[in-house]
């Protein structure tokens, strides 16, 4: 029987965490977990490139172990710890920092995107986040990396460094390949359909947070943005009711001509209504799960150290062998 591929994803612990998010990358690291040898990880040394609290930072890391396990991902299946609490992620990527090109991290369009957020704090950390990401990656000997479309970038540039790495020392790094998830992948903000959904936006009705009431959902539903066409069908020159739709298609399991059909007497209003029950349906368990969990963090670190515990060989001996490659003692 063949080994099943490894997998490895990372989510911040900072903002709170939303239906983009959810839907985005947390589902489908629930989908996929019979199918695949998983680590997942809270990357809390990413979250320090913008300053944080350090007391909410680390209740904050908690809080999104709580809400993983919430949404469904199986300790019995998936290996979850906490960045930080490795300390081979950094260490590996001082090596891989000495083998990237500053033309290389210059092109990254998140470290354009966030100097843009935060002006007055362009520190290096924040210029060297790929490399940083490409150690959390390498270090697990990883096959698969589900990523958005636009994560891509960054999957390239540790393909690209551990080919570099491979040629120049010797063979060390598996290369990982990106796995694309489509469906779903890109939640756009309700109140701005041309921009993907978002933790730090600060809009009222932007984004549905996984622990927000009944109430609160309907109502950020009801003021998403549409257009004056009553149509109610996918068409992706209509952002605002494509957004919409494809998080009913999502959430409800129902292909595309069925909601068009389902919908196609009814206006904007029947539609956001039946919109808000499924998503207020679908998180209520994960809201009580969380509650849960909340209650009882001692459990939640030792899932966590756990976690750590399994994934902590593959990384060692990653970095001893990149290490030794490259002639450090």
């Amino acid at each position: 029987m063949c080994a099943k591929k490894v997998v490895f994803s990372g989510i911040q612990p900072t903002g709170n965490i939303h239906l983009g998010n959810y839907l985005g990358a947390v589902k489908n690291w629930v989908d996929m977990q019979d199918a695949y040898d998983n680590i997942f990880c809270v990357v809390n040394s990413h979250a320090i490139t913008i300053k944080q609290d350090p007391k909410e930072l680390m209740q904050k890391t908690i809080d999104l172990a709580c809400m993983l396990i919430a949404c469904g991902i199986d300790p019995m299946k998936s290996s979850l710890f906490i960045q930080s609490e490795i300390d081979y992620h950094p260490a590996l990527a001082w090596i891989l920092d000495c083998n990237i090109f500053m033309g290389d991290m210059t092109r990254m369009t998140q470290f354009k995107d966030k100097s843009k957020k935060n002006p007055k704090n362009i520190n290096v950390g924040l210029f060297n986040y790929p490399a940083l990401m490409a150690a959390d990656i390498l270090l697990y000997q990883v096959d698969l990396v589900p990523v958005g479309s636009d994560q891509k970038q960054h999957i390239e540039l540790t393909r690209n460094v551990a080919m570099k790495f491979n040629r120049d020392f010797g063979e060390c790094f598996k290369i990982p390949e990106p796995l694309i998830i489509k469906e779903g992948a890109r939640v756009m903000g309700l109140d701005d359909p041309l921009i993907k959904m978002s933790k730090s936006a600060t809009g009222k009705n932007h984004a549905i947070f996984l622990l927000d009431e009944p109430d609160v959902i309907l109502t950020k539903i009801k003021k998403a943005t549409t257009d004056s066409n009553s149509s109610i069908v996918f068409d992706e020159n209509r952002p605002g009711i494509y957004n919409l739709l494809c998080i009913y298609e999502v959430l409800s399991g129902k292909d595309r001509t069925s909601i068009e059909d389902e919908f196609s007497t009814k206006g904007y209003g029947v539609f956001k209504n039946a919109l808000a029950d499924i998503v207020i349906d679908r998180l209520k368990p994960i809201q009580e799960r969380y509650r849960q969990l909340k209650s009882d963090e001692k459990y939640i670190k030792e899932i966590l150290q756990n976690g750590a515990n399994a994934v902590l060989p593959r990384a060692r001996d990653t970095y001893n062998k990149a290490k030794d490659l490259i002639g450090l003692l």
